[in-house]
């Protein structure tokens, strides 16, 4: 059962100082700061305490596309169109050390969940995954046949999730370095891929407008979203699992509640195309950034308690090829916080709230049933491996048999 939301998400805070359209953005661990890539080359460090002074990081020769921190948030990863990847440190001094193996723009950059591995991707159509203490490249992985708009690693480490323009998406096993499965159901170029907290499946952007859910361990598309009218650039899963917000080129951010497969809120902050979204990492809050050179935090206003919730993640519903879309709430910039934008006068009904240690029960409970069940689907298919080799047995002991006898 998905957490009820009696409060709409809220702006908190307006950063300005990028001079181009803002392409990424990245909070660290505790949420005290955010990283921000632009256009006009610079990397930005805003902090989240007001009146604190941002960092401008200089270094790269062209377009920032891409940043991440590092788990620990002691650093911070960025790739650019100058064919570069840094690894800076993300303080007063500003320091980064350079990485080179990509012939072409650096696309994504993603640190693995114990800060040992990055992994990237370029429009030189390859992943590459790097030491990030050693500094060093480790190993390619080159099946796409267009440029690689985003790699991630799962969340155990174990694989690697990638989006092309070559219209596929496709699991990587980190180990043998070979592609398990390309998921080939997108109409158009795949701009952003990312896996659920649990793992177990992964959510992809693409330039026709979708975003689809598929299952890693069944392959089967489990849910698809077409809510946007123009190209979904990005995605972030909230912690929970239950959430998941797009930034779009029709100006719009969208939260989704996964567990009911509907559009709980539109977003109007931007003016121009929304590039990036990311939650913090408690989820608590989440960023934006757009064409129109803004970053902006939002509070997400979940009625949750995020150090609980965070601790099982779960799998959304499965509601096959289509999503039943139930009416959402449609929430501009309110115009206290400078923009003025037109609201949408049907207000959702008030949710019925639920006493918190009652919900976080539920939730256990249920996080304990998906346990079971994958537990007994993996008993039933050793006992059914189990029954084929006893039958297996029995035929061969037969055959023995039967040469036996004279």
């Amino acid at each position: 059962m998905a957490a009820p939301c009696p409060e709409d998400p809220s702006l908190e805070r307006h950063f300005k100082g990028h001079r181009d359209a803002v392409t990424c953005v990245d909070f660290s661990l505790n949420a005290k700061q955010l990283a921000s890539g632009s256009m006009d080359s610079c990397l930005m460090v805003w902090h989240m305490k007001p009146q604190a002074r941002a960092y401008r990081f200089t270094g790269h020769k062209d377009a920032v596309t891409c940043v991440n921190f590092s788990p620990s948030g002691h650093l911070l990863a960025s790739g650019s169109r100058d064919k570069t990847v840094r690894i800076w440190v993300p303080n007063v001094k500003g320091e980064s050390t350079v990485f080179r193996a990509h012939t072409a723009t650096v696309r994504s950059v993603h640190f693995s969940s114990d800060g040992q591995s990055l992994v990237t991707a370029s429009d030189d159509k390859t992943i590459k995954v790097w030491s990030t203490h050693r500094q060093r490249f480790l190993f390619s992985l080159s099946q796409h046949i267009n440029w690689v708009r985003c790699a991630r690693f799962s969340p155990d480490g174990r694989l690697i999730v990638s989006a092309s323009d070559d219209k596929t998406v496709k699991l990587w096993d980190k180990t043998s370095r070979e592609c398990v499965h390309s998921y080939c159901e997108h109409g158009g170029f795949v701009t952003y891929v990312d896996f659920h907290p649990s793992g177990t499946c992964v959510a992809a952007a693409g330039m026709d407008n979708t975003v689809k859910v598929w299952d890693v361990r069944t392959h089967r598309l489990l849910q698809h979203y077409q809510l946007h009218s123009a190209a979904v650039n990005a995605l972030s899963f909230h912690p929970s699992g239950n959430y998941l917000i797009t930034a779009s080129s029709d100006s719009t951010l969208k939260i989704l509640d996964l567990m009911e497969g509907r559009l709980l809120y539109t977003l109007h902050g931007h003016q121009g195309p929304a590039m990036a979204v990311a939650f913090s990492r408690t989820g608590e809050y989440f960023a934006s950034g757009g064409s129109d050179e803004q970053v902006m935090v939002w509070k997400s206003n979940f009625d949750v308690d995020y150090g609980e919730v965070i601790k099982m993640p779960r799998p959304p519903a499965t509601l096959g090829m289509s999503t039943a879309i139930l009416p959402e709430v449609d929430l501009p910039i309110p115009s206290s916080r400078g923009r003025s934008l037109e609201s949408v006068p049907n207000q959702p009904q008030e949710p019925i709230s639920m006493p918190q240690t009652l919900t976080s029960t539920l939730e256990h409970i249920v996080g304990q049933l998906d346990v079971l069940t994958q537990t007994v689907s993996i008993l039933e298919q050793r006992l059914t491996l189990t029954e084929d080799k006893l039958k297996q047995c029995l035929e061969n002991q037969q055959l023995i048999m039967q040469r036996a006898t004279p």
